[in-house]
């Protein structure tokens, strides 16, 4: 199954300031662990109808987050933002989106699941030069185009502490294989975690340039 896509009506998930009228609703998410958590959404915000299944596969097929700062960079609504910090107690989750409704979402959502307390919402611009972060999750905006796209993975595997790892989740009709060619051409060990319904789970580790 393809990515779900945004509504025209509704503006692009990607707009930092989307026109759309706000039409507020609730979908329930149940985690692998068994959880049922209930999240805010709204229109022009990524899948606001429900949890998209590539975030679901992550959801699944990513290993415990490890380390103390964590990322989930396209955090839009917040489920892969509650899922690190409800998995990782001690760490502090950066949660990076540019949609301001996504995330005013994402903060609302993470303090009504009680993680607000160590989860940081910020918009691009707003995340510290000196960040250092441990494990990055990450369903990335395909569709921001091609070079958007690379040039927002490179800032962010830049920022992976050694030994540090990225979970990124794309389906394959959008470039999957691709991207993990591109990836690993930076050189940076890429390995295929998981493949489900299209979706390819890809774990990056940040290299030295090939």
């Amino acid at each position: 199954m393809d990515a779900p896509r945004p509504d025209p009506a509704s503006g692009q998930y990607f707009d930092p300031r989307p026109a759309a009228a706000s039409a507020e609703r609730e979908v329930e998410v149940i985690l692998p662990e068994g959880a049922l958590l209930r999240f805010v959404t709204d229109r022009a915000t990524f899948s606001p109808d429900r949890l998209d299944p590539g975030t679901r596969v992550l959801l699944a097929e990513a290993p415990a987050p490890a380390g103390t700062t964590l990322a989930d960079v396209g955090c839009g609504w917040g489920a892969l933002t509650v899922a690190l910090a409800r998995r990782a107690p001690e760490a502090t989750v950066w949660a990076v989106d540019v949609n301001e409704r996504a995330r005013a979402l994402c903060r609302l959502n993470a303090d009504r699941l009680g993680v607000g307390d160590r989860v940081r919402v910020v918009a691009p611009e707003e995340v510290p030069d000196d960040l250092a972060v441990d494990t990055i999750w990450s369903n990335p905006p395909i569709r921001i185009g091609k070079a958007a796209l690379h040039d927002l993975l490179a800032t962010w595997l830049g920022r992976l502490r050694p030994g540090g790892t990225a979970e990124l989740v794309v389906h394959r009709h959008l470039g999957a294989d691709s991207l993990a060619r591109w990836l690993a051409g930076g050189g940076r060990a890429v390995t295929r975690r998981a493949t489900h319904g299209g979706y390819r789970v890809l774990a990056v580790r940040a290299g030295a340039p090939a």
